[in-house]
């Protein structure tokens, strides 16, 4: 539906595409982040993943926010899906696995609850694998990615932007 255009910069080929869809996933980043910080249910979202159990206690609605939280992760989700067919248009049952690994990892990497480290170990991912394929074999670049993110979990296991948590259980 959209034209390919392409651009050269400093021999680089870059599609309109790309740029819009890397201008879109920053615009949703950007929203996200206002929505979770500014906002009386962002707020009820970051204390239930801080603490469950107390949640009920203030007056927090906890079915309504845990639905709230997965219909906006849905929504998210259906974003990057529709971003995704735009870049490869090729219809797949499992076209999203590797790329919800992938969020997984960024979102471990990124620190708990840290969505700027959530973006920011995304594109340190794709970086690192874009990198590793331009050196190394293609098929190779997984394999050294994760080994260079495991390398910095091991002397930053709690992530880039989390806080290491006490080690009490909590229901």
């Amino acid at each position: 539906m959209i034209e390919t255009v392409s651009y050269d910069v400093g021999g680089v080929h870059i599609t309109n595409k790309k740029i819009m869809i890397v201008a879109v996933s920053l615009v949703l980043m950007f929203i996200l982040h206002q929505f979770i910080t500014r906002t009386k249910w962002g707020m009820a979202m970051r204390a239930m993943a801080y603490d469950f159990a107390i949640i009920p206690l203030m007056g927090v609605p906890i079915n309504t926010i845990a639905a709230l939280t997965f219909g906006l992760g849905s929504a998210l989700a259906a974003a990057a899906g529709i971003l995704f067919g735009v870049a490869y248009p090729i219809l797949d049952p499992y076209m999203g696995i590797l790329i919800g690994w992938k969020a997984f990892v960024a979102a471990i990497l990124g620190g708990r609850g840290s969505i700027l480290g959530a973006a920011l170990a995304g594109f340190l991912l794709g970086f690192i694998e874009i990198f590793a394929a331009t050196i190394f074999p293609s098929t190779l670049r997984d394999l050294i990615a994760y080994s260079i993110i495991l390398l910095i979990l091991t002397f930053r296991p709690h992530g880039f932007f989390g806080e290491a948590h006490s080690a009490r259980l909590r229901l």
